[in-house]
């Protein structure tokens, strides 16, 4: 991975960002994937959530980049899907978030693709915890 700057957030960090975003909007099956043990990374971490309608994809995506923003000044370094809302991908560089449609997100299958990876399911009770 890079050499971090002393300003910046920590990967742990920014993955709890990304994840009080997806539970703001009531993101499903939110998934954190930490691939730092993984041979060959791209990242620190994959998190991953499914919503049910091209304005639910959005508005998870938006809330993300908006909570980031908030407690990090930083928009994502790359962004991919906000024009066909079926996967949306937000790079914060350690961390990616993937917003997929539900039918999307089992077609692609990330969770087997990065099988090695330590998974942690996330829900709803966490929020309190996150705020």
């Amino acid at each position: 991975m890079r050499i971090k700057k002393s300003n910046e957030f920590s990967a742990e960090q920014m993955r709890d960002f990304v994840v009080r975003g997806m539970l703001e909007k009531k993101a499903q099956d939110i998934v954190v994937m930490d691939l730092r043990n993984v041979k060959n990374a791209i990242c620190d971490y994959f998190v991953i959530c499914s919503g049910n309608s091209d304005t639910q994809i959005d508005a998870i995506s938006t809330s993300i980049e908006e909570e980031v923003y908030k407690a990090s000044r930083q928009d994502p370094w790359h962004r991919e899907g906000k024009s066909n809302k079926e996967w949306i991908l937000l790079d914060y560089v350690d961390v990616v978030a993937h917003v997929f449609k539900k039918d999307r997100r089992s077609f692609y299958d990330l969770e087997q693709l990065w099988g090695d990876a330590e998974i942690q399911h996330i829900d709803e009770s966490m929020l309190a915890t996150a705020n």
